[in-house]
């Protein structure tokens, strides 16, 4: 097989607040902390809960307007994939950090504007879907589902 797969799809919290910083040639990073949690019953049926932390990364205009919307403890849905970059550090020794490079995220609920949607609305980083290429300008369809997709989403059209 000559090619291979590198995706990730994370769901959590982010850590701190996001942290956006420009690069020399004028491009936006957005850095993002995320923790993710699981739970599970050890050996002795006690439960155990184990946090992951991971370095996620958005670039350009996508960064830019997401470091406007989210705040530590926003609950966010992360698509993308794993680089592996390194660097020397101060005395000369090589060093290594894997990075989540997102290239789709979608907010789940809670953050600065309180809980929040979880699917519904335009998507906020505005991923490439199917024939788009991600750049859309001002006001164009963002290529998202509004309540008008499902009916309306009026609580008393629920069969049930």
């Amino acid at each position: 097989m000559a090619d291979g797969l590198n995706r990730v799809m994370l769901l959590g919290n982010l850590g701190a607040d996001p942290e956006l910083r420009m690069t020399s040639g004028g491009q936006a990073v957005l850095k993002l902390r995320l923790a993710t949690s699981e739970t599970y019953l050890d050996r002795n049926k006690v439960r155990q809960e184990r946090t992951e932390w991971h370095s996620v990364v958005v670039w350009g205009k996508r960064g830019e307007a997401l470091a406007k919307i989210l705040a530590k403890g926003s609950r966010i849905f992360v698509e993308g994939g794993i680089r592996t970059s390194s660097y020397d550090d101060k005395e000369g020794h090589k060093r290594y950090k894997t990075e989540v490079v997102a290239n789709n995220i979608i907010l789940s609920g809670g953050g600065r504007g309180g809980p929040g949607g979880g699917g519904g609305g335009p998507r906020p980083s505005g991923g490439p879907g199917p024939g788009d290429d991600g750049d859309q300008p001002a006001g164009a369809p963002s290529g998202g589902y509004g309540d008008a997709d499902y009916g309306g989403g009026g609580d008393d059209e629920i069969p049930f």
